[in-house]
């Protein structure tokens, strides 16, 4: 009985191996390099910092009419310390301070809302940008893998949950990275880079 398991668990061993022999076709690729080197990868990196940039802008305009709303507020409280002012005057001034205080408030509030929606839109655009170029690279590798008739593919750009490359060693004729690369950006020439949906933010 002993010797019928051990029998069986080689077998069990033997035969992958034997389908390896048997002309198996493996193929790898760099899915980071192939992201990296994709042209639509710059032109998308390029619209999310320009949006970035946008942003970082329309924030700095709000914090600067913020401050000097901050600045008139100090301005006011001065003025109303000023012992020849009037009990009339102080009254208005006293006012116009209040008035401007409940302004600040409303912008504190607006300004803190427009950081939050503009990094959400912000990450929701770039991953919809990553998700549209990882597909359109992944299409590329299956019509390769198709065309070649793979039966294996690995990414050797993956790492395993213990930091450890999900293939440690394969040989370059495996290899169809650059194959994929020059032929995602020949289609891509004439191809549009993917656009960004523009979301309204709350002034």
């Amino acid at each position: 009985m002993k010797k019928l398991t051990l029998v069986l668990l080689i077998s069990a061993l033997v035969l992958p191996i034997a389908a390896f022999g048997q002309g198996l076709k493996v193929g790898t690729i760099d899915m980071n390099r192939a992201f990296k080197e994709y042209n639509k990868t710059k032109d998308a990196e390029g619209k999310i910092n320009d949006a970035k940039n946008a942003a970082k802008k329309e924030y700095d305009d709000r914090a600067d009419t913020y401050k000097k709303a901050i600045d008139e507020i100090n301005k006011i409280n001065q003025q109303l310390e000023a012992p020849a002012l009037s009990a009339d005057a102080k009254t208005q001034k006293a006012k116009d301070r209040d008035e401007k205080i409940a302004s600040v408030k409303n912008m504190e509030r607006e300004i803190n809302e427009f950081r939050q929606t503009r990094e959400k839109q912000l990450q929701e655009q770039a991953v919809r940008m990553r998700d549209g170029i990882v597909k359109e690279i992944t299409d590329v590798v299956m019509v390769k893998v198709k065309a070649d008739a793979m039966d294996l593919v690995f990414d050797k750009s993956g790492v395993s949950l213990n930091g450890v490359p999900t293939v440690m060693y394969a040989k370059d004729t495996f290899d169809f990275t650059s194959d994929v690369i020059t032929q995602l950006n020949k289609a891509g020439a004439s191809a549009p880079a993917p656009k960004a949906a523009a979301s309204p933010v709350k002034k």
